[in-house]
């Protein structure tokens, strides 16, 4: 007996872990710096905490009264009807639900090169499959619209990242409705705000009363701090909203996560504490460190470092992790997370002195 032929599915690759990486370095984890996940280096919010502590004694109890909650509240952050909100176990629960709703098998989907790998691993579970546009280090990874269109050839749902993970590269909100406009009538186009919080381009959210053929994901991952937890959804039009019943997994959005993401949603301090930090570090980045690096409006920089796998290694054993992103196809590159400030500053010592050390010249007598 075996599973059906999966050879065609990409496997994601996370970034590494601090425990991980100590138990390969026989280090202490305490003395690891971790800046290859994106993670908000403030962690969750107070608020958030008490939340999941007070909500703890009740987890014998299914999910329903505060998944409601949690879905009235985004709902009347982003002014929409409780419908058009699809809560699910963070974003990637929501692109399932879409390549539910959306992909017969042997559709098709557009995605971004480099890429969130987890839009094609959907589709071809779905019995879809997936072709790429190319977001190039030779237009310094800008993106748009007609560059979308040009490899667009009638997919079902074309995903667009901003910003966009690895590159921090915004696509602005002019080119969404271009897009929106030039697809085809049975295109879904889905733009995937992760990192919006820290960026300064309004969300897309804002055009879905003007267009029926999109959707948006967020997630309480990043600005939010509660990666552990597993809670993001999707914003829809009102016109198909109702497909969420007939496509969503019974609570897969947990009682501890929906608690949390409820006191994190209204605690705007912490948030704006997060996204200040970000962008200083980015800013700190862009300033000090001895390579190239891009704009970014998320809470990471992609730079250029030469051999990203020797020097995330050699960063490793000196206590910092970055993101070796030779699995996004950039294996001269390396994306750092924004840490704290002491944790930037340190992340940009460590990091000019590995690629210092292991610039050829260095080498030579």
């Amino acid at each position: 007996m075996q599973p059906r032929d999966l050879s065609e599915h990409e496997a994601y690759v996370p970034g590494r872990g601090a425990e991980e990486v100590a138990r390969d370095l026989g280090m202490d984890p305490e003395e690891l710096t971790k800046l290859s996940s994106n993670e908000n280096p403030h962690g969750p919010s107070p608020d958030a905490v008490a939340a999941v502590e007070a909500a703890a004694p009740d987890v014998n109890v299914y999910p329903k009264a505060s998944h409601t909650d949690l879905t009235e509240r985004i709902a009347e952050k982003w002014g929409l009807d409780d419908s058009q909100v699809w809560v699910s176990a963070g974003a990637d629960g929501s692109i399932d639900y879409l390549s539910r709703a959306f992909l017969e098998p042997n559709d098709d989907i557009l995605v971004p090169k480099p890429g969130f790998s987890y839009y094609s691993m959907s589709a071809r579970y779905h019995h879809g499959d997936a072709s790429t546009y190319r977001i190039s280090k030779d237009d310094d990874f800008e993106q748009s619209a007609e560059a979308i269109l040009s490899a667009y050839d009638g997919e079902r749902i074309v995903y667009a990242t901003t910003p966009h993970n690895p590159t921090g590269s915004v696509l602005p909100r002019e080119e969404i409705r271009t897009l929106a406009e030039e697809v085809d009538e049975q295109t879904l186009v889905v733009v995937d705000e992760a990192y919006a919080e820290y960026a300064a381009e309004p969300s897309a959210i804002d055009l879905l009363d003007e267009y029926d053929n999109l959707a948006v994901l967020r997630t309480f991952s990043k600005a939010y701090g509660l990666a552990g937890l597993r809670i993001g959804y999707a914003a829809v039009p009102s016109a198909w909203a109702d497909a969420y019943a007939r496509v969503n997994t019974p609570f897969a959005a947990n009682e501890l996560a929906c608690r949390a993401a409820l006191a994190a949603i209204d605690d705007e301090e912490h948030l704006e504490r997060s996204v200040e930090t970000a962008r200083w570090a980015r800013e700190y980045y862009h300033e000090e460190l001895d390579v190239p690096t891009w704009d970014s409006g998320g809470n990471f920089v992609l730079c250029e470092v030469g051999d990203a796998t020797a020097v995330a290694e050699a960063t490793q054993e000196r206590g910092v992790i970055v993101r070796d992103t030779s699995s996004f196809g950039l294996p001269e590159c390396v994306r750092v997370s924004c840490g704290t400030r002491e944790e930037t500053k340190t992340a940009v010592e460590v990091l000019n002195g590995v690629v210092a050390d292991l610039r050829p010249e260095a080498s030579e007598p």
